[in-house]
């Protein structure tokens, strides 16, 4: 897990607090860092080679996106998200999502149709294979929900998405994986949203988007349910 990334004499050489986050951040995104795991600036320091101030340091950056909670005279952990906690994250997620398709709609192209026709037909492929199991998607531009902010082209809007939430919503998976049984479903929601953006109808494609979120909210919070009847 991870390994030597800067010895103490090239911490003044490059953006080390950064690498670190980044190393860190995939052992948490990973699940190699469960949520609740304790992070303790010595014992990283001396897994990393560096001295205790860029650990901090990292630990910081994780925290400002969420991932990681500081508590005063405690320590760091690996950020573990209450059912309050999710629930406002798909809340906000519905807003900045379903504007995001709006904008996508009205700046859609010719070429708009084509792109999600191809993406899709990858999921659905992948779908087909495991009917009902979770609906897994690629990173980047294999993620549906990606390519739309992509579209929307409005920066605020993808940097939120990228560097806070969709990092948060990887880190409710990590505990409680993604959703069995939604991936038909939510492959035919995608395919609506997907032909309203292409054909330009801002307020069906925002109105289909913030609706999906709210369907996949519905079933993590039935899944959050059972999760918390099985450690009763």
């Amino acid at each position: 897990m991870g390994g030597k990334l800067s010895t103490k004499s090239e911490e003044s050489r490059g953006p080390v607090p950064e690498r670190l986050a980044t190393e860190l951040r995939g052992d948490i995104l990973g699940g190699r860092l469960q949520p609740g795991a304790r992070l303790g600036e010595v014992a990283l320091a001396e897994r990393f080679e560096v001295s205790r101030g860029p650990v901090r340091a990292a630990l910081n950056l994780l925290s400002e996106t969420g991932l990681v909670t500081i508590v005063p005279n405690s320590g760091a952990r690996v950020r573990v998200m209450s059912r309050a906690d999710a629930r406002a994250l798909y809340e906000v997620r519905a807003a900045l999502e379903s504007e995001a398709a709006m904008l996508a709609a009205a700046k859609a192209e010719a070429g708009t149709a084509r792109r999600f026709r191809v993406l899709l037909d990858q999921h659905a492929q992948e779908v087909g294979a495991h009917p009902q199991g979770a609906y897994l998607q690629g990173a980047g531009d294999r993620d549906f929900h990606m390519v739309t902010a992509q579209m929307a082209a409005n920066p605020i809007i993808l940097r939120y998405l990228t560097r806070e939430l969709y990092p948060q919503l990887s880190l409710l998976r990590v505990k409680h994986r993604n959703v069995t049984g939604r991936g038909a479903k939510a492959l035919r929601e995608h395919e609506r949203i997907a032909a309203a953006i292409a054909d330009g109808d801002s307020e069906v494609a925002g109105l289909l988007m913030r609706r999906h979120i709210r369907n996949s909210w519905i079933a993590l919070e039935a899944q959050l349910s059972e999760a918390e009847k099985d450690t009763e």
